[in-house]
């Protein structure tokens, strides 16, 4: 039995979403406004959104890499939230802390002397285009192994160096593929890119995959101010 491309899994998960009427990319709203009528309707199957799309993880099980002549080196655009930060990689550092056991800081040559992984998946973003592209990084798993997550820990912030804010589930942020990159397409990472260190991972749409991150927070609890986009009305779950 032949296997389901990548392209055809993307599809048919999402497919899946949308003929169930549960789509998240179906009820993600345009821009920063929205009528009373899209408040109201996200407002009451953004849960149900989440339960199917957690239903749809598995937690552990790889998705298939695309050969390294796929990649599409033009076709991941650049966004910003505020511009490109000026950080030296010299002098950067990642803070891990939290409901944790053990909070620490590592600096850039720190975390690329940890057992590294790359992955070519395609990078999807809820505006409508898509990258196919190379990263390298950590697993984002072994700094949450490092910290040891204290019992009762759900969910993983994110803090960025412009400003930016985003969380996770803890679930699929321990997934294989969750990535803290620093390379691209075999090349140290670009500032326009997230350098020195941004979130990479083909079980989460664009948004999510936030850029320039600079703090690691686990919680118990999933704050109100949930993630940059999400606070404007965005799915939270952002999955694939």
């Amino acid at each position: 039995m032949e296997l389901p491309s990548v392209s055809d899994r993307f599809l048919s998960r999402r497919r899946l979403l949308q003929l169930s009427g549960l789509s998240g990319l179906g009820l993600v709203l345009g821009g920063c406004a929205s009528t009373l009528y899209d408040d109201v309707v996200f407002k009451t199957f953004e849960p149900i959104n989440q339960s199917v799309e957690e239903l749809l993880l598995n937690p552990q099980k790889l998705i298939p890499n695309f050969p390294v002549s796929a990649i599409e080196p033009e076709a991941l655009l650049i966004n910003s939230f505020q511009g490109t930060p000026k950080i030296d990689p010299q002098a950067y550092l990642l803070t891990v802390n939290g409901d944790v056991n053990h909070s620490f800081t590592l600096s850039l040559a720190e975390l690329q002397k940890m057992p590294s992984t790359s992955m070519v998946i395609r990078h999807v973003c809820v505006e409508g285009w898509a990258a196919i592209v190379q990263w390298g990084g950590v697993p984002l798993r072994d700094l949450i192994a490092l910290a040891r997550p204290k019992e009762g820990a759900k969910y993983v912030y994110f803090k960025s160096a412009d400003g930016y804010y985003e969380s996770w589930d803890l679930v699929s942020s321990m997934h294989p593929q969750t990535l803290m990159v620093y390379q691209k397409n075999g090349q140290p990472l670009s500032p326009e890119n997230g350098a020195p260190l941004r979130l990479a991972s083909p079980i989460k749409l664009g948004y999510k995959q936030s850029k320039w991150v600079t703090e690691i927070t686990l919680t118990k609890q999933l704050y109100p101010k949930k993630g940059y986009w999400e606070d404007l009305g965005y799915e939270w779950f952002g999955g694939l």
